[in-house]
């Protein structure tokens, strides 16, 4: 490379000399290439054979002389050069804060059959390093830019790579103010046209033969944001809201139920979701409940105990079979993080006779309760203090 000034007028000129072997990818075929440098920068831009001659002001030759070195970097990383990806080199090298188009547009994610996935844009070079150095990211832009490609290529990438054991793929189901309980159609009629650019996605960075295995395996769910948490339950199961248990059928928008924390909390959707495969689990002490065999259970090992761990999120399926290793339980389910809080309401009874009958009594039908004592005072305490005048029998 040489620099010829003359002195009589601000002209320079560069020759820049291209090894045999990268001329072709840095014009592109036509010169396609060529012809975007010439209409986007001002030096005067000469080919021949595999010499390029920059002319013009010392800052425009000063330009097209660091365009050409990034491209020339570009070429030889073995990224393929477009007449789009030239333009995008140049911008970001207007920006002088901005990184180098070599290294935005050479950042290889997943290649698989001779296509190899690459951010494109330095909007996108950023998103994937975000992606990288943290574990939750917010992508936002409009539709095309690349958000849903670029994190499901991330997601396989770490599959592929043993980075992570399982991918969870979601995005959200409800659009335009519907519910998907009111769609025609079964839950996967329902929706798939939400979840189809996943599953395009998909098919274009792994084996398509291999997808249904690991979809079958839950090494790979496919799933909408609606249905991410407490998926089902049958709609007689009873659930605890601060006036009592209620069939979970009888729920509705706006009604409350009793949280994790013990307080009442907001039903905020109801998602009819047809007939589900049902299992029953039962703890150690006895209780037992139904769920779909998808329900997600948030559960500790002896393991994440042992380590300080917080939960993992299992499905009732990946449990079912794999409950106890050896003499003992694997899985734990957390309790309520503090005491149930129900509203004070006023019992219409005295203190007294209640104790007495929580202590000695029955009250489990729902018609009269009895008591029996072996102290006569307690009964006759019963007997004064109760105003309907219950008529307690001595043993």
């Amino acid at each position: 490379m040489s620099h010829v000034t003359q002195a009589d007028q601000p002209h320079a000129e560069t020759v820049v000399e291209v090894a045999p072997e990268r001329i072709i990818g840095l014009l592109g075929t036509g010169d396609v290439n060529l012809r975007v440098l010439e209409e986007l920068l001002d030096a005067d831009i000469h080919a021949r054979g595999n010499r390029i001659t920059l002319s013009g002001s010392p800052a425009d030759v000063a330009t097209a002389d660091r365009v050409v070195a990034e491209l020339l970097d570009v070429v030889g990383r073995g990224t393929p050069l477009t007449p789009d990806a030239v333009r995008r080199s140049v911008a970001m090298l207007a920006d002088p804060s901005a990184e180098s188009p070599a290294q935005v547009l050479s950042l290889d994610i997943i290649s698989r059959r001779g296509k190899t996935i690459r951010p494109k844009t330095l909007n996108q070079k950023r998103y994937v390093d975000a992606i990288d150095e943290n574990t939750i990211v917010f992508g936002l832009g409009p539709a095309g830019t690349g958000k849903t490609y670029l994190a499901m290529a991330k997601a396989v990438a770490a599959l592929q790579a043993k980075e992570v054991t399982r991918i969870i793929l979601t995005r959200p189901a409800v659009e335009a103010g519907e519910r998907l309980g009111f769609l025609p159609g079964t839950l996967s009629e329902k929706i798939d046209p939400y979840l189809r650019p996943l599953y395009d996605a998909l098919h274009d960075m792994m084996d398509p033969e291999a997808i249904p295995k690991l979809m079958a395996a839950g090494v790979i769910e496919v799933a909408p944001l609606a249905y991410m948490r407490g998926r089902a339950q049958p709609l007689s199961t009873r659930v605890l809201t601060p006036t009592g248990f209620k069939p979970i059928g009888e729920l509705c928008i706006g009604d409350e139920v009793i949280g994790s924390d013990g307080k009442p909390t907001e039903v905020l959707g109801v998602y009819p979701q047809g007939f589900k495969s049902i299992v029953r689990l039962t703890t150690q002490d006895g209780a037992t409940t139904l769920c779909s065999d998808d329900h997600l259970w948030s559960v500790y090992t002896r393991d994440d105990r042992r380590r300080g761990r917080g939960p993992r999120v299992l499905a009732a399926k990946e449990m079912v079979g794999n409950l106890r290793a050896a003499h003992y339980h694997r899985y734990e389910v957390p309790l309520l993080a503090s005491p149930v809080e129900f509203p004070a309401i006023p019992v219409p009874f005295d203190a007294y006779a209640l104790g007495l009958l929580l202590g000695d009594g029955c009250i489990a039908g729902v018609a009269t309760p009895s008591f029996a004592t072996k102290d006569p005072e307690l009964a006759e305490a019963l007997e004064v203090s109760d105003p309907r005048g219950c008529r307690p029998a001595e043993d």
